[in-house]
């Protein structure tokens, strides 16, 4: 990851017509607390900068979000993962999902997070496969799941499960949009100081955003 600085608006809207996301994130220069709460995978400027960037909301207020913080996905998960909502007043309708995965969660290198499927297929299923087809039911179309995570070290290797889980998003019926890199550092004259939390795997200062949007056919 480059430490040239590098300032971005965050002004893109969620319709085709407009431009999608930038695909780096930086705190604000006068941001007091930078990083995430012990636990959690985003900082909170991140998770405001998602509910006004995302928004379809006519005068760009923030959009109403619900997130979930993954810590496992054995049978039961959902009874497990804790839910926070992000709304002004009651939402209505739910269309903005932000799911945080905790490395501990995130499939191991040799896992194929397609398979294992059990005899009930869709949102019965176990594992990653049945909480993809869960969060397909709940989002309308066009809503926007959210995954939040960061790379962790198996074997003193730092791996990448993005593109396993974007495939089996894929197959549970979202469409990819965009990733986003959520850095973990502040500016200091011409370049980035890591500031990379607590929890974090040696080596990594940033976290993954990806941006996926719910097909529904008709």
């Amino acid at each position: 990851m480059s430490t040239t600085r590098r300032h971005t608006s965050g002004t893109a809207r969620r319709p085709s017509s407009r431009p999608l996301p930038t695909t780096l994130w930086l705190p604000a220069l006068d941001q007091p607390d930078p990083l995430p709460a012990p636990g959690a995978v985003l900082p909170d400027w991140a998770i405001k900068r998602i509910r006004t960037v995302f928004t379809t909301r006519a005068d760009h207020s923030p959009e109403p979000l619900l997130k979930l913080s993954v810590q496992d996905t054995g049978p039961g998960m959902d009874a497990r993962t804790p839910a926070v909502t992000y709304a002004d007043g009651t939402p209505r309708t739910l269309s903005l999902l932000l799911a945080e995965l905790h490395p501990n969660a995130l499939p191991a290198p040799t896992d194929n997070p397609l398979g294992g499927v059990s005899e009930m297929p869709g949102a019965m299923e176990e594992g990653w496969p049945g909480f993809f087809h869960r969060a397909h039911r709940l989002l309308p179309a066009d809503g926007l799941l959210l995954l939040a995570t960061r790379q962790r070290r198996d074997d003193g290797i730092l791996t990448d499960p993005l593109g396993s889980l974007i495939a089996c998003a894929r197959t549970a019926g979202f469409r990819y949009l965009q990733h986003i890199v959520v850095a973990h550092a502040h500016p200091a004259d011409d370049r980035l100081v890591p500031t990379p939390p607590a929890d974090a795997s040696p080596g990594v200062i940033h976290s993954d955003l990806i941006a996926l949007t719910a097909i529904h056919h008709t």
